[in-house]
């Protein structure tokens, strides 16, 4: 089982970029995802990447804005947030798999606590 840590969350104004990290010993052994949660909204799901970092799945509101990336070797994920907008504000989780379905929040097994993201003028 692995434990996992996210970092990088803060106050940016719109248009701005910031790039949150997920620590985790052994994260190599598994998919990692990144979903989110805004006050008054259900969880929803952003991007994940597989083991070896060969498959990623995003989401349509951030594609091409967000990018999610693996450096196994320092054992963290990153997702690298840029031209920011109100409505990415949420609490950014991540979290760890040994399924296969990807595109799925029910197949993580494992979470961090998350890291507040604040967009705003």
């Amino acid at each position: 089982q692995v434990q996992l840590v996210e970092s990088g969350g803060g106050l940016v104004q719109p248009g701005g970029s910031l790039r949150l990290s997920c620590v985790g010993s052994g994260i190599s052994r598994y998919a990692v995802a990144w979903s989110r949660q805004a006050p008054g909204k259900e969880r929803e799901f952003v991007s994940a990447i597989s083991r070896d970092g060969g498959d990623i799945y995003n989401r349509n509101s951030t594609r091409g804005r967000f990018t999610i990336s693996r450096d196994n070797a320092k054992n963290t994920v990153y997702l690298q947030m840029n031209n920011l907008k109100p409505e990415d504000t949420a609490v950014y989780y991540c979290a760890g798999t040994e399924g296969e379905r990807l595109w799925r929040l029910g197949e993580y097994a494992y979470w961090g606590r998350g890291t507040q993201v604040t967009v705003s003028s």
